[in-house]
């Protein structure tokens, strides 16, 4: 095979890494999801395209052209075609390996591998592995949150509408309370970006979601919250809008990173 060839990337898909949209699989926030790939956690955030080389290799390569990519994503969710070739200028980084796990290859190359790094320069960095999630931890917990907010009416369908908002005090309800102190405090003391993030839902309503250590919170604004917690391994916990989270959900939009588009 020829050198040329071996050296180009066959894009398979790219994700964006900023503030208000990032995998969320690999980080409860967007500072520690670029130390998961030893990134900078710029505020202008980085594109994330993740290919095969001509011999089959897995590579990331980071690119600042952050539009560039939010519109090849943008066409390929319409079922468009777009090409997508980060210009070297742009490059920031090309770092071995994949940060998540994906179940496509490109055709007419071997199955997706890691490369070999012999020869490869010191910075080249670490090899990227998608995180462990064959067991319930922090991983599993904010893609289940991920599922929740794609499939709202699906998991709204299965809450009583007369679920309450979980009241002070313990029992069960105890981590739940925590967890929506937790986020209350927020208010007061602004979190890392990332750990609360707002995107569009229906009409004037707004899809929150927020994650601290141990737990991930997905809400609708006009409706209720779900709470998962690494404590509680598969549970999902309702919680009712009553007379506080209205206020709440309202507030945390207000402090919420927005997607640019």
């Amino acid at each position: 095979m020829a050198a040329e060839e071996e050296d180009s990337l066959y894009v398979l898909t790219a994700v964006l890494l900023t503030p208000a949209q990032f995998p969320s699989v690999l980080a409860d926030d967007y500072p520690a999801a670029c130390a998961a790939l030893d990134l900078e956690p710029y505020a202008e955030g980085y594109g994330l395209v993740l290919g095969q080389d001509g011999a089959g290799a897995r590579w990331t390569v980071v690119t600042e052209e952050v539009p560039q990519v939010a519109c090849a994503i943008a066409a390929w969710d319409c079922g468009m075609e777009a090409e997508l070739s980060p210009d070297e200028r742009d490059i920031v980084a090309v770092l071995p390996g994949w940060p998540l796990a994906l179940a496509v290859s490109a055709p007419g190359l071997p199955e997706p591998h890691d490369p070999s790094l012999e020869g490869e320069p010191a910075d080249a960095g670490p090899l990227l592995t998608p995180p462990d999630t064959s067991g319930w931890g922090p991983a599993q917990r904010r893609l289940g949150a991920d599922e929740i907010a794609l499939q709202w009416a699906q998991w709204r369908d299965q809450v009583d509408d007369e679920v309450e908002f979980v009241e002070s005090g313990g029992g069960p309800a105890a981590p739940v309370r925590r967890v929506l102190e937790e986020v209350r405090a927020y208010l007061a003391a602004p979190p890392p970006p990332g750990r609360i993030r707002s995107a569009f839902a229906s009409g004037d309503s707004r899809t929150l979601r927020a994650d601290g250590p141990g737990w991930s919170m997905v809400a609708r604004t006009d409706d209720i919250a779900f709470v998962l917690l690494d404590e509680a391994p598969g549970e999902v916990l309702p919680v009712g809008r009553g007379r506080e989270l209205p206020e709440l959900l309202t507030a945390l939009d207000g402090i919420a990173l927005r997607p640019a588009a």
